[in-house]
C-alpha cells in the first residue's frame, strides 16, 4: 500500500525537496477560483486547521527536517503561478523554504519530465499530471528508490535551487 503524503512527510528525518515545473495545477481548486475573483488571504489559505499542509510542514521543520520547494516556470507567469506565489507566504511562515526560477534560466539543467518530491535522499515520489493540471486519473503517483532516478532528481533540484530566487525576493510580473 502506498503511504499518504502526510505519512511520508511525517517519516522524513532530514529533508524533503520538491521540484515543480508546471505553469498550472488543479485550476478547479476553490482557493484559486476565489483568488481569481479578487478574494485574497482567505482563512483556508493561511490557517493550518483548514490547510493541513501548513501543519505538516510546521511539524516536520519543528523536528529538524528541512522542507524546500523550487519552482521552474514560464514568464510572464500564469495566473495560477501568481496565485501560488501569493499563498506561498503562509508556506514560508510554516517553515518551508521556496525559490523561483524562470524557465529560460534553466535551459541547461537536465530536468526530469515530472514534478517530484524526494524524502531524505532515499525515496522519490513522482507526480503524474493530466494536461489540465489535475493529477492523472490513472497512476497519479509513483514511488521509486532507484538510485539513478534519485540522483537525477536530487541533482536537478540542487541545480535549480542554486540559481533560483528566494521567495521573499521574487515578485511576479
Amino acid at each position: 500500500m502506498v503511504p499518504s503524503f502526510e505519512e511520508l512527510l511525517a517519516a522524513t528525518e532530514h529533508s524533503a525537496v520538491h521540484l515543480e515545473m508546471r505553469d498550472g495545477y488543479m485550476e478547479s481548486d476553490p482557493s484559486f477560483i476565489e483568488w481569481q475573483k479578487g478574494r485574497r488571504d482567505l482563512p483556508e489559505d493561511n490557517d493550518p486547521a483548514l490547510r493541513p499542509w501548513l501543519r505538516w510542514v510546521r511539524e516536520a521543520t519543528a523536528r529538524g527536517a528541512s522542507v524546500r520547494r523550487a519552482r521552474v516556470f514560464s514568464v510572464p507567469e500564469s495566473d495560477y503561478l501568481k496565485f501560488e506565489h501569493h499563498v506561498s507566504d503562509a508556506n514560508v511562515l510554516a517553515g518551508e523554504e521556496i525559490r523561483w526560477l524562470p524557465r529560460r534560466r534553466a535551459a541547461d539543467i537536465p530536468l526530469p519530465a515530472n514534478d517530484y518530491w524526494v524524502f531524505d535522499g532515499k525515496l522519490a515520489l513522482i507526480l503524474h499530471f493530466a494536461g489540465n493540471g489535475e493529477l492523472a486519473p490513472e497512476d497519479p503517483i509513483e514511488l521509486s528508490e532507484d538510485p539513478a532516478i534519485l540522483k537525477l532528481c536530487l541533482d536537478a533540484f540542487e541545480a535549480v535551487w542554486e540559481r533560483a530566487t528566494p521567495h521573499a525576493e521574487y515578485h511576479p510580473s
